[in-house]
């Protein structure tokens, strides 16, 4: 509705195979897909959430005032730059390519966006708001300690941490981020669960004043009662068991996708995450993205981040996977083999 881009549902047919979305797609955990789909629609949550932000706290060893749920990522970011524009913010950093949902945030509010490939890049002009994604989406690079250095050490700056892929870190672990940092958690990528829209923000202690006016800005029942029983179960140790398995399917799944991308003759840059940036031979097909949706196979066209000739792509079951290079064979006039 309001112009981004996503992976996922695209208005056109249904597709059997999608590496266009991010999310797992080994998806949910029994027990906390059970405690979702058990959960009381017939009454209201708590509006405050108490139950669930003194759960959350307890796992982060934070306070409870630091914690402030939302109705998913994107909700997160549009209320975190309202308030920040209501604090004082005059500009924001977004890294690029980066997610566009900072940006376009931003841009509804009138402040200026400036884009960096390098936080060594980053040199506000007065207080702004500095967006960080770790591991990056799309690229799957992850911030070394230096980069967290130098974000550390920005004057007048608010620094948020999009950390909705570190849970599909596959080779390296996140380095945890400066004190001063927001913190965003977005669980539904990681338990293949996009269509439950919950989140929450970790407020640095610093900071509980902009804490308070973004509880303010929030509607009623920010989360539904499926989006608190997700939030709930997020940290047990039933969950963190099931994701440590996820990973490794998916590790050994993503050797296999890369394998064959190369073997189609695709260029791939190296990822950390459950996606990865491909390019087709030059001259394959004018809209790759296009001619694949054509027979079935959906994929991220790059284009929108800036990477044109590029398109993202998650990682899939090994069925899907030979249908990309089915779809791909066709695509070039060749029939499958």
């Amino acid at each position: 509705m309001n112009g981004a881009l996503h992976g996922g549902e695209d208005g056109g047919a249904p597709v059997a195979h999608d590496f266009s979305s991010n999310a797992s797609p080994l998806g949910p955990p029994p027990t906390l897909w059970r405690a979702v789909q058990q959960a009381d629609r017939r009454h209201y949550p708590d509006p405050a959430y108490r139950a669930l932000r003194n759960h959350l706290a307890a796992a982060h060893d934070c306070s409870t005032t630091q914690v402030l749920p939302a109705s998913g990522g994107t909700e997160a970011i549009r209320r975190l730059t309202l308030a920040a524009r209501l604090e004082g913010c005059a500009e924001v950093w977004v890294p690029a390519p980066g997610f566009g949902d900072y940006a376009l945030a931003a841009q509804a509010l009138d402040l200026p966006v400036h884009g960096y490939a390098r936080v060594q890049d980053i040199c506000p002009t007065g207080a702004a708001l500095v967006w960080a994604c770790d591991p990056c989406n799309p690229t799957g690079a992850l911030l070394q300690a230096a980069d967290w250095a130098t974000l550390a050490a920005l004057p007048d700056t608010r620094l948020v941490v999009d950390q909705a892929y570190a849970p599909l870190c596959l080779d390296g672990t996140p380095l945890t981020p400066p004190a001063s940092a927001w913190r965003l958690v977005c669980p539904n990528k990681a338990l293949g669960l996009t269509g439950v829209r919950a989140a929450y923000l970790l407020a640095p202690e610093q900071d509980l004043a902009l804490c308070e006016r973004l509880l303010r800005l929030a509607p009623s029942w920010v989360l539904s009662a499926e989006g608190q029983a997700l939030l709930t179960h997020w940290p047990g140790a039933d969950t963190a068991t099931w994701l440590a398995d996820a990973r490794a399917q998916l590790r050994a799944w993503g050797q296999a996708q890369q394998a064959l991308l190369q073997a189609l003759g695709w260029a791939c840059r190296p990822s950390s995450t459950n996606f990865c940036l491909a390019q087709p031979p030059a001259g394959a097909t004018a809209n790759p993205a296009a001619a694949l949706r054509r027979h079935g196979v959906r994929v991220r066209d790059a284009a929108s981040f800036g990477l044109a000739g590029w398109l993202r792509l998650s990682i899939q079951p090994p069925a899907s996977q030979q249908a990309l290079a089915g779809a791909w064979q066709a695509v070039q006039g060749h029939s499958p083999s």
